[in-house]
């Protein structure tokens, strides 16, 4: 089949349309799935926002609401089996079926390794890594059914390069670039695509006080070739871009929103 990609000579803006998708965004209350969440609404999907601080959630949602979005938002912990499976049948039956999962959510546990206790470690790999696992089989049985999905697993830098102090996220981000690997790989049959974004270093309320380290700001913007932080705005786009059908024949990767810090020495 081939794809008339132009319209009166220019590109057809439908090509990356995500006007009236169902988006699930977990851990978008603030920060990077919020943004993630913004971009969608302000492209016309209808978003889904996911925490497990249901009072940041709540106020959240309601503040999109009083904009005129269609936003909705569930409160779960995406690190619990049964919270996930029902969670997931009441957004299909209360929303609509889920077009696009965006595995999003993550958390930090700094320490050096040999220092980290057993229950952080486990809770970083559950949150960061396990979580997407169990996102992702909940909502792949209906986009199995209906033989069309979109899954964006959000990794990391860190994914790739390690740094001392954060090995149980360095650990979860790398399996979760396998992960994304291995859903792209078992789920492409039913016309399932899975990639995934991994951002470099990122201003968000996460990050602040390492950006206001003088010593560690040089440090990032020493590395990058652009010379400043990632915002969270710049990884908007890519999100729409592996959501939309200008992605169907890409699958399987990821894609590094770092300022170009892996493409230098």
């Amino acid at each position: 089949m081939e794809l008339n990609l132009k319209r009166n000579g220019r590109m057809d803006s439908h090509f990356f349309d995500v006007q009236d998708k169902i988006v699930l965004i977990t851990g978008s209350s603030r920060g990077i799935g919020l943004a993630f969440a913004k971009g969608f609404l302000q492209a016309g999907s209808t978003v889904i926002l996911n925490d497990i601080d249901e009072k940041q959630l709540a106020a959240t949602v309601q503040k999109l609401q009083n904009e005129g979005y269609k936003a909705f938002g569930y409160s779960f912990n995406i690190a619990d089996e049964e919270q996930v499976q029902t969670s997931i049948a009441s957004i299909e039956q209360e929303v609509g079926s889920i077009d696009v999962l965006i595995n999003n959510a993550g958390i930090q546990k700094r320490g050096p390794l040999e220092e980290i206790s057993s229950s952080d470690w486990r809770q970083v790999i559950d949150v960061n890594l396990t979580s997407a696992f169990l996102m992702g089989k909940a909502v792949v049985k209906g986009m199995i059914a209906r033989k069309s999905g979109k899954i964006i697993n959000i990794t990391s830098i860190n994914a790739e390069l390690a740094r001392q102090n954060i090995g149980p996220y360095c650990t979860a981000k790398g399996g979760l670039k396998m992960l994304t690997k291995s859903m792209a790989t078992e789920w492409g049959k039913y016309n399932i695509n899975v990639n995934a974004i991994g951002p470099g270093y990122m201003l968000t309320e996460l990050t602040n006080a390492l950006a206001n380290d003088p010593v560690f700001d040089a440090w990032v913007k020493n590395e990058v070739p652009l010379n400043r932080w990632g915002l969270t705005d710049d990884l908007v786009g890519c999100a729409i871009f592996l959501a939309s059908r200008a992605s169907d024949y890409l699958t399987g990767q990821t894609i590094y929103i770092d300022g170009g810090w892996q493409a230098s020495l």
